[in-house]
């Protein structure tokens, strides 16, 4: 990790195996700061599209990848609003997944269906320098953090991972031979789509390096952003997840044997409850926030998912 600028500088031609690990790792496989200043979101028109040309920064001082992976839970049921990042960030049992998994692996249609509306969401975060933004024009040449989902995650790791011989490796996290990102947004069937953002050729941020030092001196810590403080406990969330699917003994009718079985599982590792269990609905705003979706509840992620879920049922 670079401590200074001028590391960071001489670091640049040096291997970047450690962040082509860390993205190919990811291809194997949400904190809600109260300081939201620190976040820049795209804006659109009322047709629902929207152009900008981001930077995607370096590390920031001390810390040794540009960005960082958050899962999270969204969903409503009779008890209200469950929304919360997943301790599966960390590489913790999660009450959440573990519940999913059960029902998942009941065997029951209509089970897998709630699985599906209450799934992690997957979200990323990095530090960007905003280039052009014409719907606020005050954004350019500040340095935000900016949170995407895997549709986008994916266009880094192709520019990185290059498939075709005569294509050579970018590093689009480079000051001085990374690429700007423009961000081109539609709406594809009530959805924000992605698919037609593109980075541009290699070109330096800027010539001079006074400027470069100022913008990486004011890059926001992404370790922070995945700090267990950010996450509530186990046994914080296991007692949310009750109150808000009001898991418990009492079950309606229209609830099938298997899935009363595992509501009964499931209470034996938390508190008593009293009410039926609702199904999950999903977030309204989820349209717009899962970008890499054509659906809200029906990803890319999907399948990896699902494998998580068969995973946590077989320990």
């Amino acid at each position: 990790m670079a401590t200074n600028f001028n590391e960071l500088k001489k670091a640049r031609k040096a291997d970047n195996s450690k962040l082509v690990d860390a993205i190919n790792k990811l291809q194997g496989g949400e904190g809600r700061p109260a300081d939201e200043d620190r976040f820049w979101k795209p804006e659109t028109d009322k047709s629902g599209n929207g152009y900008a040309v981001i930077r995607f920064l370096p590390a920031p001082k001390g810390e040794d990848v540009p960005f960082v992976r958050i899962w999270d839970h969204g969903f409503q049921g009779a008890g209200g609003w469950y929304i919360e990042n997943s301790l599966t960030t960390l590489g913790q049992p999660d009450p959440v997944s573990e519940y999913n998994s059960q029902l998942w692996n009941s065997g029951v249609e209509s089970n897998k269906d709630i699985v599906r509306k209450q799934k992690r969401r997957l979200n990323f975060y990095a530090n960007i320098l905003v280039i052009t933004d014409s719907a606020n024009p005050s954004n350019e040449g500040k340095v935000f953090l900016y949170k995407f989902g895997k549709k986008i995650f994916d266009k880094i790791n192709d520019v990185m991972n290059p498939q075709f011989a005569d294509e050579d490796p970018i590093n689009p996290f480079d000051f001085w031979e990374g690429a700007n990102f423009k961000l081109k947004i539609r709406q594809v069937e009530g959805y924000r789509n992605y698919d037609k953002s593109e980075f541009d050729s290699p070109s330096a941020v800027s010539d001079d390096d006074d400027q470069l030092q100022k913008i990486w001196e004011s890059q926001h810590s992404l370790q922070d952003l995945v700090d267990p403080k950010n996450f509530k406990s186990y046994v914080e969330l296991k007692t949310k997840l009750e109150r808000v699917l009001q898991l418990g003994g009492t079950t309606s009718p229209s609830q099938s044997a298997v899935e009363r079985d595992v509501n009964d599982s499931f209470e034996q590792m938390s508190q008593p409850a009293t009410r039926k269990q609702t199904p999950a609905k999903p977030i309204p705003e989820a349209k717009s926030e899962v970008e890499e979706d054509s659906a809200p509840w029906a990803s890319s992620d999907d399948d990896d998912d699902l494998a998580f879920f068969d995973k946590l049922a077989n320990e």
